[in-house]
This record gives C-alpha cells, sequence and structure tokens, in this order.
C-alpha cells in the first residue's frame, strides 16, 4: 500500500535547516522502528516549509500496532518531541496531529 501524508514546518529558514539536517542522519532506532512497523520504503519532499511524505507499507503494516509500537518507545517518543521543535499543524488538524493523510483524487 501506498499512503501521502502532509504536514508543514515552522516558516524560518535556519529551523528548515536544522530540521534537514536531522533528516540527513536519521537515528537508527527510528530508522528501526519504521523498518520494524511493515514500512518498506519512506520518502519526503518539501516546497518551501510545506512536507509531503510517501510511505509504502507491506501487507503486515497497521496504523493501529505502529502508533502503539512509536507510545511505547522511548526513543522514538523523543525523536517525535524534537521534531516538534520544527514541525506545525497544517490547518484544520486536530491537536496533536502531525501528519495528515492526503486523499488521492487523481492517478494517470
Amino acid at each position: 500500500m501506498r499512503y501521502c501524508f502532509a504536514l508543514d514546518l515552522k516558516d524560518n529558514e535556519t529551523l528548515i535547516a536544522e530540521y534537514e539536517a536531522y533528516h540527513q542522519a536519521v537515528w537508527p532506532e527510528i530508522l528501526e522502528s519504521i523498518h520494524s512497523s511493515g514500512i518498506e520504503a519512506l520518502e519526503i519532499y518539501r516546497v518551501q516549509n510545506r512536507l509531503f511524505m510517501i510511505m509504502e507499507t507491506n501487507p503486515s503494516f497497521s496504523f493501529e500496532e505502529k502508533s502503539i509500537a512509536d507510545a511505547g518507545n522511548p526513543k522514538v517518543q523523543e525523536w517525535e518531541t524534537l521534531m516538534w521543535n520544527y514541525q506545525q499543524a497544517l490547518p484544520g488538524a486536530k491537536p496533536g496531529e502531525k501528519w495528515m493523510l492526503m486523499e488521492k483524487i487523481f492517478q494517470l
């Protein structure tokens, strides 16, 4: 399955550069949590302060199981807290909601 998400960064060039630097050297524990959940490929793109993430998963992937595993993983929680220094919710996001799942509206 392929899922696409959007999220904004704080509109600050210094913070955006720091965010990108973290993503050039993602912590090994974060990479392991991604792989072990059934995510096979993950890409993040940026235009200005808007992020777009493409995630491809295997059949064993479950959003619920990933959420439970992340909640119980101190390193994932540390990473997520750190990333909130750079991220801001999209308009219309629920409190605490980060990456918002996008709806596919066209395919060729």
